[in-house]
Order: structure tokens, then C-alpha cells, then sequence
């Protein structure tokens, strides 16, 4: 009877894992529906802003501003933008592979800029140097937040410390595909123009004004807020995705354990009941002689 009281423990106590995972899996696609809807409307305006862009820069040199400016690639920057919390399956470890995969066959040096404390703790486990951290950023995130890291970015471009920065995200391919991605943010890589067909200038025929420089010192900063804050979105986005596909999975692998303790259990229950059975029965014919 102790052992039918240890299973039924333990399908007790797999039951209440199974309605912890049932409740996160639900607050995750509530949360996942607003960032992707937050997600894919920026990327609407991104793609302006780099229509925008293509259209002003056309034909510009590179040293028409200073994150245009190309240098020869000796040191490079990733910021790396992880969550704050776990428990959504492999969108961490994946990022971080990546990421150190890159720091493995780089021939440069690269150096690490982090949002998340899951991407700190990984690589200070390693003994690999952080040297920026960004804060209580996922938690309350906006676009000023972005302005905040894209300005820094920026600043330590120009005035050289690095040859190139990077981003490093989950880039939210659907519900169930999330995409370990590194992507350059500096130098500034032009889109190409568009081409309208009409001979119009700009993507809808906008007439810029004032001249290209001007306009292109008050672009380019913008362009790389927009690229910050699209990667946040998109790692928001892809981290709630990934919750819910994990608690999803261990909703029914916690389903699958209970069937296979509740089965043990009837067994087990069945084997009791005929043992008293047969004592029963053995004593009667005891009493019988």
C-alpha cells in the first residue's frame, strides 16, 4: 500500500506542474499576440524609413556622414539581445551558440554588448568579457529605450573603438520557428533604390529637401534607432512565441507522464486487491480444515 501511496503522490504532484505549464502556455500567447502585432506594424515603418533612406543616399560617399564611413575590419561589436527568463525551450541556448560560434572563428577581436541576463550569464560562465550591459530593458520596452542604445552604438563607431557593430536576435520566422540571426547595424549598409518605373524621385515621389548631408544627419541616427528597437520587437515577439511552444510541450509530455502513472497505479491497485482477495480466500479454507 506504501508504493500505491508514492505513485499516487507523484500524480498529484505532476498534476500541479501540469496547470503551472497550462497557465504559462496561456499568458504567453495573451503576450505573444500584442508583441507580434507590435513587431510586424514596426516592420511597416522600417521599411519606410529604409525606402527613405535608399532614396536620399543615393549615390553618396562614404564619407558623407560617419556611420557610412567603411574602415577595414579589425574589431567588431555584437550586442546580443536575450531575455530576462527561461523556460522557453531552446530560444536562449540557441542565440548564444551562435554567438559564440562567431567569437570562435572570427579572425577579428570581437567584444559583447548584452541585453538579457540569460546572454550574461552564459558568457560570464565562460569567462568571456561583457563589455556593455543593458538593464530593465525587456521588461518595459520602448522606443526611447532603443534611442538610448542606438545612440551609444553609434557614438562608439565614430569615434572608432570599433570597425563594425552587429545585432545579434531570435528573428521570429513563425509561431514555431524562431531564427538565431546576426545582422550588421555599422557601417550603415545602403538599401538599394528603388526603382518606380515613373522617373519620379523617392519611394512616392517625395521632393527632399534640404540637401543630401543635411538630411542624411538627421537619417541615418534614425535608421539605426529603427533597427535597434525592430530587433527588440522581434526578440520580444520570438521569446513569447518560444514560451508557449515550450509549455505547450510540456503540457502534454506532463499529460503523457500521468497516463503512465495512472496505468502503473490501476496495476498496481489490481495486484493489492487480488493478494487480499487471495488471502481472504486462503484463510477461509484455513478456517474450513
Amino acid at each position: 500500500m506504501a508504493n500505491l501511496k508514492e505513485i499516487r503522490r507523484r500524480i498529484i504532484s505532476v498534476q500541479g506542474t501540469q496547470k503551472i505549464t497550462r497557465a504559462m502556455k496561456m499568458v504567453a500567447a495573451a503576450k505573444l499576440r500584442k508583441a507580434q502585432d507590435h513587431a510586424e506594424n514596426f516592420r511597416d515603418y522600417s521599411r519606410l524609413t529604409s525606402d527613405v533612406l535608399a532614396e536620399v543616399a543615393a549615390d553618396a560617399e562614404p564619407d558623407a556622414h560617419p556611420l557610412l564611413k567603411r574602415r577595414v575590419a579589425k574589431s567588431e561589436l555584437v550586442l546580443v539581445i536575450s531575455s530576462d527568463r527561461g523556460l522557453c525551450g531552446g530560444f536562449n541556448s540557441n542565440l548564444n551558440r551562435t554567438v559564440l560560434e562567431k567569437l570562435k572563428k572570427d579572425e577579428i577581436s570581437v567584444e559583447l554588448a548584452v541585453v538579457g541576463k540569460k546572454a550574461k550569464g552564459y558568457f560570464e560562465h565562460r569567462n568571456i568579457a561583457i563589455q556593455r550591459m543593458y538593464d530593465d530593458v525587456l521588461e518595459q520596452l520602448n522606443y526611447q529605450q532603443a534611442v538610448k542604445i542606438a545612440a551609444e552604438l553609434a557614438a562608439l563607431y565614430e569615434q572608432g573603438k570599433y570597425d563594425r557593430i552587429s545585432l545579434a536576435y531570435n528573428e521570429m520566422v513563425s509561431v514555431v520557428s524562431q531564427v538565431p540571426t546576426v545582422r550588421q547595424l555599422l557601417p550603415v549598409a545602403l538599401p538599394e533604390k528603388q526603382d518606380t518605373g515613373t522617373g519620379e524621385i523617392g519611394p512616392a515621389g517625395f521632393v527632399f529637401e534640404p540637401n543630401q548631408k543635411a538630411l542624411l544627419a538627421t537619417l541615418l541616427p534614425s535608421y539605426v534607432e529603427v533597427k535597434v528597437f525592430g530587433a527588440l520587437l522581434e526578440s520580444v515577439a520570438a521569446e513569447h512565441a518560444a514560451r508557449m511552444s515550450a509549455m505547450e510541450t510540456a503540457t502534454n509530455n506532463a499529460q503523457d507522464m500521468i497516463d503512465s502513472l495512472t496505468l502503473v497505479y490501476n496495476r498496481a491497485r489490481q495486484s493489492a486487491i487480488t493478494n487480499e482477495l487471495m488471502d481472504i480466500v486462503g484463510g477461509a479454507e484455513a478456517l474450513n480444515d
